[in-house]
């Protein structure tokens, strides 16, 4: 299989027009027409994320998140005067690994809206961009939650089902009956959310009015951290590339980098 034709098959599962037009996936770095070999998984596409598919002898990384969504003006081993991405493609240049991302493609897929309720033993009911229409591509998911947990016994679910340690918004108390779930940022979701009669929102980011006006209308908050709430599209990543024809014995998921940590120690 060539580096092309992983490509085009990804792209079947996570088609090219469900990107945001901002987004930048598929092939970043490498020669679509090379032979795909082994292939490391990982959420992020930086130079350490390069390397270890190197010594992993791995000649694809396949990344959730873009190499770069604007181009570097350069491409150069890391330096203080340029961003992490300038390594990265200096480094996947290097090391003759090919880059390849699928990004807000994945995040509208059937796949990531039923992930992330199923870690909490929840089930998608639809997604929370296209609420008319179950079934359909769209960013986010909404699940009942049967059993109503208060709002603290449901964020200690979600740091035990994520391995993080949660900031939480709102009342510990309150009672939740269906909580909307989005990978990374909740970006202009909340009202979504709402509109969608979610009690709670677990996601990876939002912003701090985004969360106190939210908080202030009778809606928890479950932040996770970015990488945190992310992390799990590695399994379907990793899928997908085995229905599109690698190996499974080929294929390996990067154990995820501990980039940030709480003074509780709750993530080192």
């Amino acid at each position: 299989m060539k580096v092309c034709e992983l490509e085009r098959s990804l792209f079947e599962s996570f088609p090219k027009e469900d990107a945001e037009s901002w987004d930048h996936v598929g092939l970043s770095v490498g020669d679509p027409d090379s032979t795909v070999g082994r292939v490391l998984v990982a959420l992020d596409a930086t130079a350490d994320m390069v390397r270890r598919a190197h010594d992993a002898r791995a000649n694809v990384l396949l990344a959730h998140h873009p190499v770069y969504i604007a181009a570097p003006n350069a491409f150069v081993p890391r330096a203080g005067s340029h961003p992490q991405a300038a390594a990265a493609v200096f480094e996947a240049a290097r090391l003759g690994v090919s880059v390849l991302s699928f990004h807000t493609n994945l995040d509208r897929s059937q796949a990531a809206q039923e992930l992330l309720p199923r870690l909490m033993g929840l089930e998608a009911q639809h997604s929370l961009e296209h609420p008319e229409s179950p079934g359909s591509p769209g960013l986010g998911s909404i699940a009942a939650v049967p059993d109503r947990p208060g709002l603290q016994e449901l964020a200690e679910r979600a740091a035990r089902a994520f391995d993080t340690a949660p900031r939480v918004w709102g009342d510990r108390d309150m009672p939740i009956s269906s909580c909307a779930f989005l990978g990374g940022s909740l970006g202009d979701l909340g009202e979504s959310a709402l509109k969608c009669g979610a009690d709670a929102i677990i996601c990876g980011e939002a912003g701090y009015h985004v969360c106190q006006d939210l908080a202030a209308r009778g809606v928890g908050i479950i932040l996770l951290g970015h990488d945190a709430s992310e992390t799990p599209f590695t399994r379907i990543l990793a899928e997908a590339a085995t229905r599109a024809g690698v190996p499974s014995d080929s294929i390996q998921i990067a154990d995820p980098p501990r980039q940030w940590w709480t003074i509780e120690g709750g993530r080192s």
